[in-house]
């Protein structure tokens, strides 16, 4: 049903960057800040609007018409979900998840993955959106009123992704956050932060327990 939703509107998301602009840009900003190296895989690579912009070679995704957008941004792309990566183990130097949690059926089995796929001192970076920030309490009151991503959206707390995190076998090294204004309010540019109270976009960073 989800990657369905994604597949009829693929247009519609990557319109949401063009209108949205700086919101993008700011996380964008944190992302790269991160100086992400080696290998890397992007898990709900969408359109590609991120993975172009980082240089993230490959990306899986369910939607394929989110696959062709993506690969004409030069990306190598496979046809995938996230609880069954067609991948052998410790492939990659890093795994991001940006806003993708939220949409898999099986966040476990995805966190339990991207774990499976990184080198013993690689990096999973997974990204969200916390349902308590005013951001969460926002994209959901759009849900309820019917958006069709937002909708079929379920979002987490930070507290409740590192206890998944942990959970799959990985160990949170550090977290950094942006989106400080509020959703209904001017949007700005701002510079990536380590405080991530009632932040809007948070990156949580962690790499292999053992």
């Amino acid at each position: 049903m989800t990657s369905r939703v994604f597949d009829l509107l693929s247009d519609r998301y990557d319109q949401w960057f063009e209108r949205n602009r700086v919101i993008a840009e700011n996380e964008l900003k944190l992302l790269k800040s991160l100086n992400l190296k080696g290998l890397g895989l992007d898990i709900g690579i969408g359109t590609g609007w991120f993975a172009s912009r980082l240089e993230v070679p490959i990306g899986i995704d369910p939607a394929k018409s989110m696959l062709i957008k993506a690969h004409r941004k030069g990306i190598e792309v496979v046809r995938a979900i996230g609880e069954s990566l067609p991948f052998r183990d410790e492939a990659f130097d890093y795994v991001l998840l940006i806003a993708t949690l939220c949409f898999v059926d099986n966040p476990d089995a995805v966190l339990m993955e991207a774990a499976r796929v990184i080198k013993k001192n690689g990096l999973v970076v997974v990204c969200i959106v916390p349902r308590d920030s005013s951001w969460g309490q926002h994209y959901m009151a759009l849900g309820a009123q019917g958006h069709p991503f937002y909708n079929i959206a379920k979002l987490y707390t930070t507290r409740e992704v590192e206890e998944k995190m942990l959970k799959s076998g990985l160990k949170i090294v550090n977290r950094i956050a942006t989106l400080s204004f509020d959703p209904l309010g001017e949007a700005k540019p701002e510079e990536p932060s380590n405080s991530i109270e009632g932040k809007g976009f948070i990156c949580i960073i962690s790499t292999k327990l053992s």
